[in-house]
This record gives C-alpha cells, sequence and structure tokens, in this order.
C-alpha cells in the first residue's frame, strides 16, 4: 500500500500544470455546491431577523363560503371590538367595497347636467381600518368614531385616486361627488400595507356607509398583531367573533417563519446544487479525459512495470489513486473556495454565515468519491495493456 500511495503521488506531482488544469473542474464544482448550499442557509436563517412585520403580524377574518342551502356569514359590527380584547391585537379594523351601481366620482359639481367623473372603488372602513393597516397620511387626517357615529359625510382619498382627482391639499376642505353626493375631503393617504386598494379608492367611515349605500355588514376584519402572536390570533379571532359557529368564518394568517425559512432554503438550493451538479460533472470529465490521456502517454512505464512483475490490479490501483487524489485535492479546495464566498457575501451584507459543518467536513470526500469514479475507464484501460505490446511500441 504504501509503495501503491508513493508512486501514485509521484504520478500526481511529475506534472504540477496538469495537476492545477485537472483538479480546475473539480474545484469550481465543490465550491459551487458548498457555496451555493451555505448561502442557501445562511440566507434562510435571515428569516428571523429579516422577515416582513407587516406581512408576518397581519391577520384577515372574512365570511367563509357556505352550502346553497345555508345563510351567509355575516361579521357583526362589533366585531373590532371583541377582537380588540385578545392579547397580543395591537390594532383592528373593518373593511368593506361598496357597490354604487353607475356612481361616478369627481371633485366638482356637474354643470348642465354633466355626468363626466372617475369610476373608482367606494371603500367603507372602521376608524382602526388606517392603523391595522398601517397607513401613511400625505396630508390632512383620518376620520374618527365621531365621524362614524354621527355618519357624516366625508372621506379620506388614497393618493392615486387623489391625483386622478387632481385635489393635493385639503386645508381649502375640498369635496368630491359620489354620484351628486357631496363629502368632503379630510386625508389623503400616501401608503398602506396590505390594503393596496386602499389606495386607489375613496374610503368612507362605515356609518357613512350604511346611511348613504345600505351597507348590512363588513366585508372582512383587519388584525395587526404583535410579533410572534398571528397564529395565536388566528385561532382565536373566530371565536371571539362567533363563538357559536367559528368554523363559519375563513381566517387569513401568515405562515410561520419556519416554513418561510425550509421555503427560501428549498428554493435556493434546488436552483442552485443543479449548477452545482453540472460543474461536479464537468470536473469528472475532466479528470477522466486527462487520466485517459496520462494512460496513453504512459504506455512504456505501464509496459515495463507489467514487464517487472506487475499485475493488472496494481497498474490499475495506481491509477485510480491518481485520480482519487486529484479528486480529494479538487474537493479539498473547492471547500475552502465555498466557505470563504459563503464568509464574504455574509459579511458584505452583515449577515451570519450559516453552514452545516457535514457538508464542509465531507465535499473533500465527496470530490474523492468524483475522482474514484471519473478514473475507472482510465484505470480499466491502463490495465489492459499487454507488456510485450507496450515494449514494441516504445
Amino acid at each position: 500500500m504504501r509503495d501503491l500511495l508513493d508512486e501514485a503521488l509521484a504520478g500526481v506531482a511529475a506534472r504540477p500544470t496538469r495537476l492545477i488544469l485537472t483538479t480546475l473542474g473539480t474545484v469550481l464544482g465543490i465550491a459551487a455546491l458548498v457555496g451555493t448550499i451555505g448561502l442557501g442557509q445562511t440566507a434562510a436563517g435571515q428569516i428571523t431577523q429579516r422577515f416582513d412585520l407587516a406581512a408576518a403580524t397581519r391577520v384577515v377574518v372574512s365570511p367563509g363560503d357556505r352550502a346553497d342551502d345555508q345563510a351567509a356569514a355575516e361579521l357583526p359590527w362589533d366585531a373590532p371590538e371583541r377582537i380588540k380584547r385578545l392579547n397580543g391585537v395591537d390594532a383592528v379594523g373593518s373593511f368593506s367595497t361598496l357597490q354604487v351601481g353607475e356612481d361616478l366620482v369627481r371633485s366638482v359639481a356637474g354643470l348642465d347636467g354633466q355626468k363626466d367623473g372617475h369610476q373608482l372603488p367606494i371603500l367603507a372602513g372602521s376608524p382602526g381600518l388606517f392603523d391595522a393597516v398601517r397607513s401613511v397620511l400625505r396630508t390632512g387626517r383620518f376620520f374618527d368614531s365621531g365621524h362614524d357615529q354621527r355618519a357624516d359625510k366625508v372621506v379620506v382619498l388614497g393618493k392615486h385616486a387623489a391625483e386622478r382627482l387632481g385635489i393635493n391639499r385639503v386645508d381649502s376642505q375640498p369635496a368630491v361627488f359620489i354620484g351628486d353626493e357631496a363629502y368632503t375631503v379630510i386625508g389623503i393617504l400616501d401608503s398602506v400595507v396590505g390594503r393596496a386598494e386602499l389606495l386607489d379608492g375613496v374610503i368612507m367611515p362605515n356609518g357613512t356607509a350604511k346611511t348613504a349605500y345600505q351597507l348590512k355588514s363588513p366585508d372582512a376584519v383587519e388584525i395587526r398583531t404583535q410579533v410572534g402572536a398571528a397564529q395565536l390570533i388566528a385561532g382565536q379571532a373566530p371565536v371571539a367573533i362567533n363563538p357559536n359557529q367559528p368554523e363559519s368564518l375563513q381566517v387569513d394568517a401568515p405562515p410561520t417563519q419556519g416554513q418561510v425559512r425550509r421555503g427560501v432554503e428549498t428554493d435556493l438550493n434546488a436552483l442552485f446544487l443543479l449548477l452545482g451538479a453540472v460543474a461536479l460533472l464537468v470536473g469528472g470529465l475532466g479528470i477522466a479525459n486527462v487520466t485517459l490521456l496520462s494512460v496513453l502517454e504512459r504506455v512504456s512505464e505501464i509496459g515495463l512495470r507489467r514487464a517487472l512483475g506487475a499485475a493488472r490490479r496494481h497498474v490499475a490501483g495506481q491509477f485510480l489513486v491518481e485520480s482519487v487524489i486529484v479528486g480529494f485535492l479538487g474537493g479539498l479546495l473547492g471547500t475552502a473556495v465555498g466557505v470563504l464566498l459563503t464568509v464574504i457575501v455574509s459579511a458584505v451584507n452583515d449577515w451570519t454565515p450559516l453552514l452545516d459543518p457535514r457538508l464542509a467536513a465531507g465535499s473533500p470526500f465527496l470530490g474523492a468519491v468524483i475522482g474514484l469514479i471519473a478514473g475507472t475507464y482510465p484505470a480499466w484501460k491502463a490495465s489492459a495493456i499487454e507488456p510485450i505490446t507496450a515494449l514494441r511500441g516504445t
């Protein structure tokens, strides 16, 4: 065994340039494998720290689908107050889309029967809706419980609706007309999270919607929970709203962070592992080609060894060990490059690098296995050379 290792090391070291070029494919393959898995694990590990809090804390409750022979479930008007009592709720409000028929929205009253206007979404909500969807005002104010109880004809415009209506300030108390009814604009939204339609619509209080459009019940309840409480609230909210038939309500809750992390890691690994596998295949083919070329160049050496008494297994073993050494060196260097790549990318993005130590420890041996597989055919080819044929050709 010692002689076999000595001969294999001598054969590998005899051509250093070829050794470098041969190991390059394996280096790239193992580096791609280690780097992509390491970056996938690292990126997935950041989900806990960089998880979108807006999505992680949003829960939406709406009426569930009912059978044809059953009455449709409705949300009670006091659903926000019932949910607000739950521990872990930061804000809650109701949301509805109004059916206004052919009523158009315009910023000035029609003259001489003029009906030109914009077909904008007309929405309704409770005062807590704006806090629940993390609304930010561009100007003005939100309507409050007083506006709701009195059914005041006031509205808040989304920024896109305000642009279409040509309204950019509220200090002069501008009005918009929905159909023939005038509503005072008291605020303009700049951004929201979770309800993008608010930016395109005209939002009025629930009390105003009841009077003007006979709104019977809210379409949905928006809940903003504390971090980590979304799953708990998702289970408690239907019971709080309808304790007799909580199953009649549909709850939309964010996935757990563990599920998101696993999804991110799976997607990244599936995407990049294919690239690593291709690079490993190229590296294995490179080892096979160079080893086969080495066999052809060393025919006389093989013939001499066979004439001096070396058996077929000795010749095949030498070339197999050479291939394993080349593959192991490529795997070792590739692992170092992959780990270094993971650390550098993590440092640039201010991440905490994560890498399974079993991957780093096993990758060099994976390179050795690739070398073993790649060297099998050249080794068999070398062992098949007859001494008389080899010596006759020199």
